[in-house]
Order: structure tokens, then C-alpha cells, then sequence
């Protein structure tokens, strides 16, 4: 079981100091905050215990460069070399010397401690404003001492939402499509990763298709789509214990199933007929319910986060539009009015924006659209990209990009990338293979 154990949250000082730092993730940040955070000091017993027992010379050093990792990637953040700091790690944590980390030209300083108590690791840091010279936070984190990968992700969500105002995703795990072979014939597989790409897992073993794993927004259940003998399969797939279960076979084709945002129904699309509609599944009792009846093809839809609304897209307009309605399916409306063909509408965590894959004139577009079709802005293009997944704090898209084969059908590969609504911080998401159909979770500790 890969949660069984909680993390224990000691607040050691509350969170009042003034700071002069202020982080603005609205717009692109060409000048990002110079950080230092210095490697978590340790007493000699507790680093043989952890080289012991992790194989590693330094854990300290380890879960402070997950951590330097994080925020650099972000682009909000520049985190200082080490090389440049002019004071212990040590004693820096114990009292900083403000001027010697303002000389260097860090704004904020992270400093802390590890040791081994009662067969636990116990990891302490601190938040420090070098401009105002002041504390900010204080926390300290007691679990065993496989998840020390986890504190640094639960440490840079404390570090950037103090800084920044707005909840982090670092404690966060990423669903996808792993493919493997040519393009001809691919093996695809069910894998999940934390989110920058470390602790890699397979869910299941390639002898079938799998397609659109989605995460349940309220707990580690996936939903996807796979194929059995030929016949498409909605199933659901508990991560933490494995247990895996079909929803329903259903007639005709099945298209990209996603949890209600209460994770008490599924809602996808049925094709019968050269037709396709929209239909919700109520997973306690599995009664289904008809949410469109149109003559055009009505697919991918997805929830708004309270619940009220869905958006979805459809050619009932010629071409291929996105659509919202309300859950009952009445109210329908066109939000869409730009050139080029829109599909892949994600409603964002936050419920201000929708997320599109745009094909116009040959290239693919991943974009953003206030809820209204008002303010679309195209954030990356390429020559093949779609499916975008919103990060929970609602600030980053991942989505997955395909290159181009020659005459030889040579060259093709499908990754993972990632980009901020800014769209200034595109980057490529590390995966051990090929990779598609990307799906971000909920905050693992909430």
C-alpha cells in the first residue's frame, strides 16, 4: 500500500512575520526570486542510520535539491549554487546571518535539520525573509524514511504558498499512457509517477489497450479506458490498494471517461450509430443517465468544479465548437468563435478558465478561454498536441506532443510536457518511455 503512513505536522511557530517578499505568479516572472536553500544539516548518528537503511552519503543534501528542483522549475524561483553561501547549513538554521545571504543576492533562505528518532525520520525546516530579516515559517515532519522524497514536495508546497499566496502542487502524482515500440504497433501501459518524474510505476502489463486514465478528484481512484477483445472497458483502479474493477461494457465505441468533481459519478461519452452522446454513470447504484440527445457528435465533457456545469465539444455547429451546459444537459451554448477546429475542453480546479487542444491551419494549439469563450489566449503550439490536465492549484498545464515520422514511418515519439498560463515556462516532463494522456492528481496531503 503505497499511502500507509501519515505524516505527523508539528507547527513550531506561528505564521505572523512580516515579509517584504512577494512572489506574483500572474504573469510571466522573467526576474525570478533568488532562494538559497541550504543543505538539512544532520548529526553523525542519524546520517549512519539513514546511510544504512536509504543507501544514500546525504539524505539532507537529497531532500534539499527535490526541493531546489521544485521551485526552479516553477520559473518563479532561481535557487542559488551552494558553492556562493558563507555560512554553515548548521547554524544557519539556528540563527542566520542576514547580511552574508544578502550579499550573495538571496531575497529568501531555507534552512533545516534531519534526525532519526524511534526508527522515524524527522525533517524540521525554516523559512527565513533575508530582506526583512525574519522568520517566516517553521514546520517539522515525522514519517518513515522511505517518503523523504515526499517531505521535500510537501515542504516546497509550504514554501510556495507562503511566498506566493496560491496552494502548491509538489505533493502531487501524474497518470499516464506509457508507450513503448513503433508507431505501427505500440505497447501501451497504465503508469504513474510523482510529479517531477521520480518513482515510476506500472499499473498494468501491456496486453491490452489502454486509453484516458483520469484521476477522482476527491482520492486516489483512476477511471480509463482499455480495450478486451476488441470491446472498450470503462474501469476504475484504486491505486493505493490495486484493486481494479469494470464499471461496464458498453455498446459501441466508449470515449474519455472523467470522475463528477465529488467522485461519486463518471461521465463519457457512447457512440452507437455514427452518433455520439453524452452519459453519466452514478457509481453506487451504476444507473446511467442521457445528458445529450443531438444528431451531432457530442464528446469529451468535463465538470466544472462545484459541479453545476459541463463542457464539452461537439460538431452540431459544422465544425467542432466547445460547448457548456448545465450538468442536466438544458442551457447548451456555444462558448468557442475562433478559427480552427477546438477539442479536449478541461475545466480548470480553480472553475475560471477552460482548458483546449486548437487545430488551425496544421498546427496544434494548447490554450486557455474564460467560461464564457471570452479571453482565449494560445499558450504552446506544435506540430501534434493535445489533452491537457490542469495541475490542482489550476497553474500549470501537462499535456502530451508527437513528433514527426519520415517516409520510413521513423522518428516518432509522444512526451509529456508542461507549461504555466503565462506561457513562458514550457518544459518536458522526465518519463522512463514514451508517454501520452497525461492526468495530474489532487494534493496528496491536504
Amino acid at each position: 500500500m503505497i499511502f500507509r503512513y501519515l505524516f505527523i505536522l508539528f507547527i513550531l511557530l506561528p505564521f505572523n512575520a512580516f515579509a517584504l517578499i512577494e512572489v506574483d505568479i500572474t504573469r510571466g516572472n522573467l526576474n525570478p526570486l533568488p532562494i538559497a536553500v541550504t543543505s538539512l544539516s544532520m548529526d553523525k548518528d542519524s546520517e549512519k542510520k539513514f546511510k544504512e537503511l536509504l543507501k544514500k552519503d546525504d539524505i539532507g543534501l537529497e531532500i534539499s535539491n527535490v526541493l531546489k528542483n521544485n521551485l526552479k522549475k516553477t520559473g518563479l524561483f532561481n535557487p542559488l549554487n551552494n558553492d556562493a553561501f558563507l555560512q554553515k547549513s548548521d547554524i544557519a538554521h539556528l540563527k542566520p546571518r542576514f547580511e552574508d545571504w544578502a550579499l550573495i543576492k538571496a531575497q529568501a533562505l531555507i534552512t533545516g535539520k534531519v534526525t532519526f528518532v524511534d526508527d522515524k525520520l524527522r525533517v524540521e525546516f525554516r523559512l527565513w525573509d533575508v530582506l526583512a530579516g525574519k522568520e517566516m515559517m517553521a514546520l517539522a515532519f515525522t514519517t518513515v524514511p522511505d517518503n523523504w522524497r515526499r517531505v521535500g514536495h510537501i515542504i516546497t508546497d509550504k514554501v510556495y504558498e507562503r511566498l506566493t499566496g496560491e496552494k502548491g502542487y509538489f505533493d502531487t502524482r501524474i497518470i499516464y499512457v506509457a508507450e513503448e515500440g513503433p508507431k505501427t504497433k505500440r505497447i501501451k501501459k497504465l503508469a504513474i509517477m510523482d510529479q517531477d518524474g521520480f518513482n515510476t510505476k506500472y499499473l498494468t502489463l501491456g496486453n491490452e489497450l489502454v486509453l484516458t486514465p483520469r484521476f477522482n478528484p476527491t482520492n486516489q481512484m483512476v477511471t480509463y479506458l482499455s480495450y478486451f477483445r476488441n470491446l472498450p472497458r470503462v474501469y476504475l483502479l484504486d491505486i493505493e490498494t490495486g484493486v481494479q474493477e469494470v464499471v461496464g461494457d458498453f455498446p459501441g465505441m466508449t470515449f474519455a471517461p472523467r470522475f463528477s468533481p465529488d467522485g461519486k459519478k463518471i461521465i463519457m461519452s457512447f457512440a452507437m450509430d455514427g452518433n455520439s452522446d453524452i452519459y453519466t454513470m452514478d457509481l453506487e447504484n451504476r444507473v446511467v443517465e442521457r445528458i445529450t440527445n443531438h444528431p451531432s457528435i457530442d464528446t469529451s465533457p468535463s465538470f466544472s468544479p462545484n459541479g453545476k456545469y459541463i463542457c464539452f465539444n461537439s460538431d452540431r455547429s459544422g465544425y467542432q465548437q466547445i460547448y457548456v451546459m448545465k450538468s442536466d444537459g438544458s442551457n447548451v451554448k456555444r462558448i468557442s468563435f475562433g478559427k480552427g477546429l477546438y477539442g479536449t475542453p478541461v475545466w480548470s480546479p480553480r472553475g475560471d478558465l477552460i482548458a483546449f487542444t486548437k487545430l488551425h491551419k496544421g498546427k496544434f494549439y494548447i490554450g486557455v478561454m474564460r467560461t464564457d469563450g471570452k479571453g482565449e489566449r494560445l499558450l504552446t503550439e506544435n506540430f501534434y498536441q493535445e489533452a491537457p490536465s490542469w495541475s490542482p492549484n489550476g497553474r500549470v498545464l501537462i499535456f502530451y506532443r508527437e513528433t514527426k515520422t519520415n517516409s520510413k514511418g521513423e522518428g516518432f515519439s509522444a512526451k509529456l510536457w508542461s507549461i504555466d498560463l503565462t506561457g513562458y515556462n514550457e518544459r518536458l516532463v522526465d518519463t522512463e518511455t514514451d508517454a501520452s494522456d497525461p492526468s495530474w492528481s489532487s494534493l496528496l496531503s491536504k
